[in-house]
């Protein structure tokens, strides 16, 4: 089981992948719906599992509140713009103008959780700990998947 920083870390990666391919592809083709849907659902999950078990732990600490907000904040923000990209006609231009946004924003984010809130977590979560963070963070990743597929399924249902 990775520790926390890796398991949050992977993802990113995975991210990183996806915003490349979707960069890369071109109009509402096969490609593009298939890696966006991925990324769209992916990133869903992964930020509600950030948030309760990661970021839960940093509001512990005085500094840790500014930066696990600012954190949820910028979830938030990203969120609102995927729900709008989700909404439109992926061969627009408008569409594209978003998404760019949208990388931009997400890349900002996960470089700056990388680079600067992982350093801070570290000084809160004892070395010890990491791995059990970890194992959270990917179980709770999983009941959000699962949660958000079910949504969907209801939704195609109506």
């Amino acid at each position: 089981m990775p520790n926390i920083y890796d398991a949050i870390k992977a993802d990113h990666d995975d991210h990183r992948e996806l915003l490349k391919t979707l960069e890369d592809t071109s109009g509402d083709s096969e490609e593009r719906r298939k890696a966006w849907d991925r990324f769209y659902h992916d990133v869903k999950s992964h930020a509600a599992a950030e948030e309760e078990t990661f970021y839960s732990k940093l509001i512990s600490k005085t500094w840790g509140q500014d930066s696990a907000r600012h954190s949820v904040h910028e979830h938030q923000q990203l969120d609102d713009l995927m729900e709008e990209l989700n909404e439109m006609d992926m061969a627009s231009s408008g569409w594209l103008t978003k998404f760019k946004t949208l990388k931009h924003d997400y890349e900002h984010h996960i470089d700056e959780e990388e680079d600067e809130v992982f350093t801070r977590a570290k000084e809160v979560i004892p070395e010890e700990e990491i791995e059990g963070y970890g194992k959270r963070f990917e179980e709770r990743k999983k009941e959000e998947r699962k949660l958000i597929d079910e949504k969907r399924e209801d939704s195609l249902e109506d």
